[in-house]
Formats: C-alpha cells, structure tokens, sequence
C-alpha cells in the first residue's frame, strides 16, 4: 500500500502522467494488433490472383507483420491445366498489391494470428505435387484461411477459379461479423484493375 508521494511531488511527473507513459511502453499498448486483408487480382499470368496480407505488430511481443501469401504452382507453365503441379505459398510486391482488389480486412487477436500461420505453414507443407488448377488452388487456399477465422467461406461451384468473383460473395456473406469486427470493405461494385503480364 503507496503511503507517501516518494518523489513524485509539484516538480516530478504526476503518477498518472507516468502510469500513461508505461502503457505507451508496454508491448500491446494501444496501435498493437495485426490486421488481415483479402486480395484478388484477376485474370493476367502473374499469380497468385488471391492471397491475404498482414500487417501490423503482434500485442504480446511487439513483433512488426509486414507480409503477404498467396498459393500456387511454384513454375507456371501449361502442365497446370493437365493435373497437379509443385505448389507453395509465395509473396508478392508492394506494386503487385496496389493493382489488387482489396475486399476486406480485420484486426486479429493473437490467438487468430497464430491460426492464420499455422494454414499457411500446413499449406507450404502439402505433400508434392500441390497445387491442382481445379481442388487445390489460391481461392481454396484463402477460403480455407477466411473459414479457419469463423467467415463463411465454403467451395462454390463455378467460382473456385474467379478470385474476384469468389471473394466478393465471401464478402458479401459475412458483412455483418466483418462490419461487427470494424472491417474495411472494399466500394460496391468496384471494377478490377488491369492485371500485371508478369509473375513479382
């Protein structure tokens, strides 16, 4: 029990000046969350055409996330339409995300974030060959990452190979819990940007 000031008199900073400058200090304070986003970027040969980005500094540690995965086939060639092919899961560049569609995003727990990068590590692990143009593709991969985090997001005939077209109904099928979590979504209705012609 605090029975005097000790020092923190008319010319030291107050306790509640110094209690608020130990909580900016303290890993976690306020700023410190991790947020996700969906991408797609449509049509065009540069792959993935969907994958998540992270950023933002987990609470318990302080640790900066600054990066982006997306799955698929590790050498893009026409044996891609004939079967499976060697798959992994890669990153983008920073030019590559800012000609994507970003549909939405949210702030992670920690707890969520760990989920998030243990689907991406069981991805990068999958047995070779992994990738499978038409059951093993970037839109299976981050509909298994938005179902790992509670979303709605199950395979839907004819939209597994249409990134843009698969996440906009993701989209629209969970607005609530994204709205309820203070998510971003992307403008209604905004049209894809023209696709880069090389893999980055």
């Amino acid at each position: 029990m605090l029975t005097r000031r000790s020092g923190f008199g008319a010319k030291g900073p107050s306790l509640r000046k110094l209690f608020l400058l130990l909580f900016l200090a303290w890993p976690g304070a306020a700023g410190a969350a991790v947020e996700i986003a969906f991408y797609s970027k449509e049509l065009g040969a540069s792959f993935p055409h969907a994958y998540v980005v992270l950023s933002g500094t987990i609470d318990a540690t302080g640790e900066k996330i600054d990066s982006n995965h997306g799955f698929t086939a590790r050498t893009v060639s026409p044996a891609v339409l004939m079967g499976s092919v060697k798959g992994e899961v890669m990153s983008v560049g920073k030019g590559y995300i800012r000609s994507s569609n970003r549909h939405f995003g949210f702030t992670l727990s920690d707890e969520e974030y760990r989920v998030v990068a243990g689907v991406i590590a069981r991805w990068n692990a999958l047995p070779q060959p992994s990738y499978n143009l038409n059951r093993k593709n970037c839109v299976f991969f981050v509909a298994d990452v938005a179902a790992a985090l509670g979303l709605k997001a199950p395979p839907v005939k004819g939209l597994m190979k249409k990134p843009h077209g698969f996440l906009t109904r993701v989209t629209r099928e969970n607005e609530a819990l994204i709205a309820a979590r203070a998510g971003r979504l992307a403008p209604a209705g905004a049209a894809a940007p023209a696709a880069a012609s090389t893999r980055k």
